[in-house]
């Protein structure tokens, strides 16, 4: 069976996709919500084959929900939009197909079919996920897991991130998350111009420094206003004293 979630802030909109669906013998519905965060809750919880995101949602988009999406693990990814703008750029973001309202029985069930033969193919959401990271502007709010949900928090409120090999750890004021990410993924969606690099494996929030130490070899300690303290390597110094006006 193919394993399918629809995401729509329209209950018609999100009827009449779990109705047709319903009629396709090989495929059930798993879940079926009204906004972005509920969306990546579900996928994170159900783990669908396929999403149907709608482009307009509150909370998250569907292309803000797609963009943070662990890319080996997505589902293939479904757009239905109701503006052809969006429609046009839901598909170069190599998503499975786009369903542009209304759309008809027919347009639907050649959908499914591309669904089904990428499916047997062995495809995942990878490629939607990836341009989609590129194509988004920065992101204001981040998604990250909180016990056993997902939860939004604003990309102002991280002071500090740190790799550790292929995950992330966010450091917000009290609290430390843990994301399956890159450092310099997470920097590019975050947005470089609120965050700098300053290590190999650590970034900063701007506005977090309260002030600077020299150490020896042109390193630096970097203090906080949590009062924490994190090393600057000098391969990163010039950079961060150009953005601090130094």
């Amino acid at each position: 069976m193919i394993r399918a979630m629809i995401a729509d802030d329209e209950a018609p909109a999100r009827e009449k996709l779990e109705r047709w669906l319903a009629d396709q013998a090989d495929v059930a519905v798993v879940g079926s919500v009204e906004d972005g965060l509920s969306a990546a809750r579900c996928i994170e919880q159900f783990r669908p084959d396929v999403a149907f995101l709608d482009v307009q949602m509150p909370a998250l988009s569907g292309l803000q929900v797609a963009a943070q999406l662990e890319p080996s693990r997505a589902p293939l990814i479904v757009f239905v939009t109701a503006y052809d703008a969006h429609a046009v750029r839901a598909f170069d973001l190599n998503a499975v197909d786009y369903l542009l309202k209304p759309y008809d029985l027919e347009r639907f069930e050649r959908t499914v079919q591309r669904v089904r033969v990428r499916l047997n193919d062995h495809e995942t959401g990878t490629a939607a996920v990836t341009v989609s990271r590129t194509r988004e502007p920065s992101c204001d709010r981040l998604l990250v897991p909180d016990r056993e949900r997902l939860q939004l928090i604003d990309a102002a409120a991280v002071e500090w991130l740190e790799a550790d090999d292929n995950y992330v750890h966010v450091h917000t004021a009290g609290r430390t998350y843990l994301l399956r990410r890159t450092l310099q993924d997470l920097l590019s969606q975050l947005g470089e111009q609120r965050f700098i690099r300053i290590h190999r494996s650590a970034a900063v929030n701007l506005a977090c420094i309260e002030s600077l130490t020299p150490l020896f070899k042109g390193d630096y300690e970097i203090h906080l206003r949590n009062g924490h303290t994190l090393r600057l390597s000098r391969r990163f110094r010039d950079a961060l004293f150009a953005r601090m006006g130094r």
